[in-house]
């Protein structure tokens, strides 16, 4: 796993308000669905992308068909897609926001030349994480087992 340090990560996350998720899932038990559920609770304005569900409404947001599509700056892209589509996507991110920020590849997503030309334009890349767990870890939200369930009993 590529070592990050937790300031940049922090940075990355502090600086950050608008997200284009490309590969949202519809279905909440996907990770791709509670990531961007997660990120849009935290105050970040998610806009979904995935072209199979173009037009359909999620976390309030008109889900976009690609990344061209969307029509204001975007500051991180969040990659839910396997490593082999990456190129392709940074590309594009590359292409269509003059003000990208970020490029954050999802845990199991690296693509090594496509991290390379990101950060060539001065474009920060994280592969290989969740910034749901990142930021879960650096803002002391992570419970005993790794995960936050947000799951309260008042038996316990």
């Amino acid at each position: 796993m590529t070592a990050y340090s937790d300031q940049f990560l922090r940075d990355v996350l502090n600086r950050t308000k608008t997200v284009a998720v490309i590969g949202v899932s519809m279905n909440p038990v996907r990770p791709s669905y509670y990531v961007a559920r997660y990120l849009d609770l935290k105050g970040y304005r998610v806009i979904p992308v995935n072209p199979r569900h173009a037009g359909e409404m999620l976390f309030g947001q008109v889900v976009q068909p690609s990344l061209s599509a969307i029509a204001e700056p975007v500051d991180m892209v969040d990659i839910f897609r396997r490593s082999d589509a990456v190129p392709e996507i940074v590309d594009e991110a590359l292409e269509v926001f003059a003000d990208l920020q970020t490029i954050w590849m999802q845990i199991g997503v690296e693509h090594v030349e496509a991290a390379a030309k990101a950060e060539a334009r001065g474009v920060d890349v994280v592969q290989n994480r969740c910034p749901k767990i990142e930021y879960q870890r650096l803002y002391g939200e992570l419970r005993m087992g790794g995960f936050a369930t947000g799951i309260i009993s008042s038996k316990l």
